[in-house]
């Protein structure tokens, strides 16, 4: 058993400064003893994936990231980690709890994975070791997990087990919440929706040279590729639902407009990122939802959005404002007021489905995708 302050120390000097999960009884003490440092950063997570999702964002823009959660919760992180992470080629530490583990009773749901937690780290191409529970191995340990890391740039993990960390009371800390009280803004009109070709143009002729823009996978990214390729441009090849997530930890870490680019059945997938980005209210961020409705990359089935007011939801989840609009000037006057006033910002766009008849997709590979917009961030 170690303290957790003995693992934070090794771990801060070899540059982990930026943690994010969802917690578990095994983790307490080490979350609590992140918390209580103030070297240290901690997001709260709705959702293990969206945690992995922060973290890829996060090391974008500079962070030596960890992420901590339970491992009934690990079929939640497979799709980012294999699908963001392993294409982008983006490294992270990996903290897993092991429940159910060796000689260990525990509740019904956890006995299953229990059994395959190691196995499923083995599918994923992971790299993994027991957390260090003996102040000695820390050190050895993290050096050559950040060097599995700095070779092969993709995460390696510790699977926790109980009692590898001593009880950490959590100090007075202060808890994350929204503020609340934000503006929903109206700009409807009986205008013909444009396309999502259309409006990507209208966005990138408003948009400030400094600003960053992470394009959910599918069309939107292949369309926004097709007008123009910029070092600024990140564009998802998978992890659908976690654009905004990977945006969050973007602008939690600049000072440069963060644009993310959702759409209506990727955001659905991980809604509970409304809340994490209310609570931690990046002023920088602008978060535009287009919605046609359908899943147009998949062949225009439809989605259940025609129900969701996107704009609402957000407010109600903390963000600044929520705007909804359905025509090429409302949108350009929701956007100049977004990226002239503290956000975060919900442009709720209704677009026209259907995409260019004859479209390509990204020729610049993800790893120099993610490198190339790393190094658009750490510019002044």
């Amino acid at each position: 058993m170690i303290e957790a302050a003995t693992f934070l120390r090794h771990a801060k000097f070899k540059g982990f400064d930026f943690f994010t999960g969802v917690p578990c009884s095994f983790l307490t003490p080490l979350i609590n003893g992140v918390l209580n440092d103030t070297a240290t950063s901690y997001v709260a997570a709705a959702s293990e994936g969206e945690s992995v999702a922060i973290a890829a964002g996060a090391w974008l823009a500079g962070r030596q990231t960890a992420v901590m959660f339970q491992n009934s919760g690990f079929g939640n992180a497979v799709n980012p980690l294999t699908s963001l992470n392993y294409p982008f080629k983006i490294p992270t530490l990996v903290i897993c709890t092991w429940r159910a583990g060796p000689g260990l009773s525990d509740e019904p749901q956890h006995e299953l994975m229990g059994e395959i937690t190691p196995d499923l780290f083995e599918v994923l191409r992971i790299p993994y070791n027991l957390f260090p529970s003996e102040d000695d191995r820390v050190k050895p340990m993290l050096d050559d997990a950040m060097a599995q890391m700095d070779e092969s740039q993709l995460p390696v993990a510790f699977i926790m087990q109980k009692g590898d960390v001593a009880d950490q009371d959590l100090g007075d800390v202060e808890q994350p919440v929204a503020e609340g009280g934000g503006e929903i803004v109206d700009l409807r009109s009986d205008m013909r929706p444009p396309s999502r070709y259309e409006t990507l143009e209208s966005m990138l002729g408003q948009l400030p040279e400094n600003a960053g823009v992470i394009v959910t996978t599918g069309k939107s990214g292949r369309e926004l590729f097709t007008i123009a390729d910029r070092e600024q441009h990140l564009y998802q090849v998978g992890s659908m639902g976690c654009a905004a997530g990977m945006g969050l930890g973007v602008a939690l870490n600049t000072d440069k407009p963060i644009i993310v680019v959702d759409g209506d059945g990727a955001l659905m997938m991980k809604m509970g990122t409304l809340a994490t980005v209310g609570a931690y209210a990046p002023k920088n961020l602008v978060h535009l939802v287009l919605d046609n409705g359908t899943y147009d990359s998949t062949g225009g089935q439809p989605t259940v959005s025609a129900g969701v007011d996107f704009a609402a939801c957000a407010v109600a989840a903390g963000y600044k404002r929520g705007v909804r609009v359905n025509d090429t000037p409302g949108f350009e006057q929701a956007l100049a007021q977004a990226l002239n006033e503290d956000g975060p910002t919900l442009i709720h766009m209704k677009i026209a489905p259907g995409s260019l008849e004859k479209l390509g997709r990204p020729t610049v590979k993800p790893p120099e995708v993610a490198r190339r917009f790393k190094s658009f961030l750490a510019k002044n």
